[in-house]
């Protein structure tokens, strides 16, 4: 079995790895550095600074935990640094990972030519029994005036100066994290976002508390806020906007778009080679295959929920129906966290969809400050909410604060095991911890 696999982020790399400890000789096309989005742009170099962030957060509520006369000077350049390493180090692993008798590296851009066929850089075929497109996305942008004066997350995370003010258009994920990083390092930050809500795809209660607490700690919120341009003033960049039927704007010395990314679909050759797809992204079934038999594809390039892991569990459902394995891999139930502070976190249903499909439900919900643990950290601001069904069946969970990314998983795996409220409720959790919130939340 030879596959040829397009793409070197999360989806394409975990994938090969994958495949060649199945027996497959795998060709794995990169257009960029290896880890793709994640490792260079994305969730990696974003998470160390929100660990810089953290750090920041720390020295200035010390006196609160017994420190007094406490004082830091934050070197910006010492800041990148440290995540310049952090990601060589990671990217030194995933090549070290892809140093495997099975896997050829070629570096350059793929086309398909038919199911069998891709061209790298327009003359060299690689010909192979399967192929998987993992291509990932790129930044989107609004289609408003002076929209080039704006820099992507790729950009933020490469300016070398600390802004002073910094207005981000978009209050969803990638937005709300770099805001609340930029507000602990001491930048005046400023969020618009089109819907009457951040978060748009969250729950909704979750949403609004966490606007609450981005906004206490000084980030300007604006929702239902329409942009209509960007131009530049001697004071630096101003960006124009509707907001309640008058125009109003926001001066900052750096504007970041972040209004979501799209597939990467251009220059794969998916018309000529008779792929379905669309801005959107390439449509695919439930088992990861397009249209074009023995023609697969995962992750961002298919739209949908844009996350690393989403892109490397679809990557295993589409080698599990390559090799003919039959598995319990549910795509639906894919978890997501928003790594601001307090952290955000989800997994299943929100009360808003099942309220849309009109399914009869029960809301149950435990407080961070009501936790030993969270007190004692002094972090106490947050919840869990779960959501279960007229059968007990927990259908989702919520949670806002400290460490949400981390309490997440345990609730998505008893979602996909059918475990009931009550079956939870009688799950012994260890004393103090977080994790009791999520007892106390059956309970």
């Amino acid at each position: 079995m030879k596959i040829t696999i397009i793409g070197a982020g999360p989806g394409g790399y975990e994938t090969a790895v994958e495949a060649a400890r199945r027996g497959a000789e795998v060709v794995l096309v990169s257009k960029g550095p290896l880890g793709g989005t994640c490792l260079n742009e994305g969730c990696i170099p974003t998470k160390t600074l929100c660990r810089s962030a953290e750090i920041a957060d720390t020295f200035a509520e010390a006196e609160a935990f017994g420190f007094d006369n406490v004082h830091y000077n934050l070197d910006y350049s010492r800041v990148l640094e440290r995540k310049d390493a952090v990601v060589a180090q990671l990217r030194e692993g995933v090549a070290t990972l892809l140093k495997h008798p099975n896997i050829s590296v070629v570096h350059g851009t793929a086309a398909l030519r038919d199911a069998h066929t891709v061209v790298v850089d327009g003359k060299y075929e690689v010909q192979s029994d399967r192929i998987i497109i993992a291509a990932g996305s790129v930044s989107a942008s609004l289609p408003i005036e002076g929209a080039g004066l704006a820099t992507d997350s790729a950009g933020i995370l490469s300016m070398d100066k600390l802004p002073r003010r910094l207005a981000v258009i978009g209050g969803g994920v990638i937005g709300l994290e770099f805001a609340s990083v930029f507000n602990s390092f001491g930048s005046e930050v400023t969020v618009l976002e089109y819907f009457p809500s951040i978060l748009p795809r969250f729950d909704s209660d979750i949403s609004k508390r966490l606007k609450l607490s981005l906004s206490k700690k000084g980030i300007k919120i604006n929702t239902s806020a329409q942009v209509t341009g960007i131009g530049k003033t001697d004071d630096g960049l101003e960006v124009k906007y509707f907001l309640k039927g008058a125009e109003q704007s926001v001066t900052a010395d750096v504007v970041l778009m972040a209004v979501g990314r799209r597939p990467a679909v251009e220059g794969l050759g998916l018309e000529a080679a008779g792929i379905d797809f669309s801005r959107r992204g390439i449509v695919v079934d439930e088992n990861m295959e397009t249209n074009l038999k023995g023609v697969y594809a995962v992750g961002d390039v298919t739209g949908g929920m844009m996350l690393a892991h989403a892109a490397s569990w679809q990557g295993l459902k589409a080698l599990d129906h390559i090799f003919g394995r039959a598995d319990s891999i549910d795509l639906s139930l894919v978890p997501a966290a928003v790594f601001t502070r307090p952290e955000v976190a989800m997994a299943g249903r929100t009360e808003d969809e099942l309220k849309e499909s009109e399914i009869a439900f029960k809301v149950y919900k435990s407080f961070f400050r009501a936790n030993g643990k969270a007190v004692s950290m002094g972090e106490t601001d947050g919840l869990c909410k779960m959501l279960a069904g007229e059968d007990g069946c927990i259908l989702g969970c919520h949670i806002y604060g400290p460490h949400a990314s981390d309490l997440i998983a345990e609730v998505t795996a008893l979602i996909a095991k059918g475990t009931t409220m009550d079956e939870l409720a009688d799950i012994i959790h260890a004393h103090p911890t977080l994790s009791e919130l999520v007892s106390a939340c059956a309970r």
